[in-house]
């Protein structure tokens, strides 16, 4: 098992940046996979952003290439998602999630560990 927690959301000005960060507890020994995602009222969850065991891969959906940034420091088992030039459509909940193995996964329901999520809000 795999406990996972979110931290860094907020509420923002359009052009503004936050960081968000996920930690993991448990089982952490093993090679996972992470990723971030989002969820706006009423929509589905959405890949943002995954990354390797070992940060060597990184995927990025359409709206987050060039803004977000996401990162890993497998020492802290922490992941990170940077995100800059932050628009109104990027408010949504965010939610990290977990996945055993090596290669990158871009649909929610290939991951088996969530955080609870933490809500960005971006203010125009």
């Amino acid at each position: 098992q795999v406990q996972l927690v979110e931290s860094g959301g907020g509420l923002v000005q359009a052009g503004g940046s936050l960081r968000l960060s996920c930690a993991a507890s448990g089982r952490t020994s093993s090679a996972y996979t992470m990723g971030w995602f989002r969820q706006a009222p009423g929509k589905e969850r959405d890949v943002v952003a995954t990354i390797n065991w070992n940060g060597a891969l990184t995927y990025y959906a359409d709206g987050a290439k060039g803004r977000f940034t996401i990162s890993r420091d497998n020492v802290k088992n922490t992941v990170y998602l940077q995100m800059s030039s932050l628009k109104p459509e990027d408010t949504a909940a965010y939610y990290c999630a977990a996945r055993p193995g090596s290669g990158l996964r871009y649909m929610a329901h290939e991951y088996n560990y969530w955080g609870q999520g933490t809500q960005v809000t971006v203010s125009s």
